[in-house]
């Protein structure tokens, strides 16, 4: 177990501004100073709040932010209840109420810039977090008989890009009944009921 100091309303802030930062720009973009900066401390005092430095706090928040969205999804696909094309809605509605999380800049850029150990944890996190209980979902699916495709892994990782990447639509682009949830719907639908007429 980590020794962590006791949360303070003033870590929190840390914490808070810390993984918003992260999240935004990622782990080699962002200094403690401008962690300090945007939770309102001095640079000077941030280290009685983050001992470990930077590194222990980007490892921290992620770990926070990866646990906050297990228990989301978790929470989402099982209120839907036992029907597929509901628990993706529901998991897609859920990630679009998040930040976003930038999973291929954080394989790419961030993991790479911190000790193994840390990488690999995260990695691993990550993968629980954020594709295993969408794959759960999928595979009780199969059993049911209401997919086919046994590659429930693939999907789950395919239908978690796919979300995470409606946050690049720009805002002038929704409008009306265009929204990121309704896209994510129908993107959903598509992988659910594919492209092509049923032949006849």
């Amino acid at each position: 177990m980590r020794d962590i100091p006791l949360t303070t309303e003033a870590r929190e802030r840390v914490l808070d501004a810390a993984e918003r930062l992260f999240a935004q720009k990622g782990y080699t973009a962002v200094t403690l100073r401008d962690v300090g900066a945007a939770a309102g401390i001095r640079h000077a005092s941030l280290y009685h709040h983050v001992p470990g430095g930077k590194e222990a706090l980007f490892v921290e928040v992620t770990e926070r932010h990866f646990y906050r969205h297990r228990h989301g999804l978790t929470d989402a696909l099982t209120k839907a209840g036992p029907n597929i094309r509901q628990q993706l809605y529901a998991a897609a509605d859920w990630l679009l109420s998040q930040p976003p999380m930038d999973l291929i800049r954080m394989a790419y850029s961030d993991l790479p810039a911190v000790a193994s150990t840390h990488a690999e944890r995260l990695s691993d996190l990550a993968y629980a977090s954020m594709i295993a209980p969408i794959e759960q979902a999928l595979r009780q699916a199969l059993e049911r008989g209401e997919i086919q495709h046994a590659d429930t892994g693939l999907i789950a990782g395919g239908l978690l890009g796919m979300v995470e990447s409606l946050y690049s639509v720009p805002d002038s682009a929704l409008q009306g009944e265009r929204t990121r949830k309704t896209m994510a719907h129908a993107l959903i639908d598509v992988i659910l009921d594919g492209i092509r007429e049923p032949k006849k």
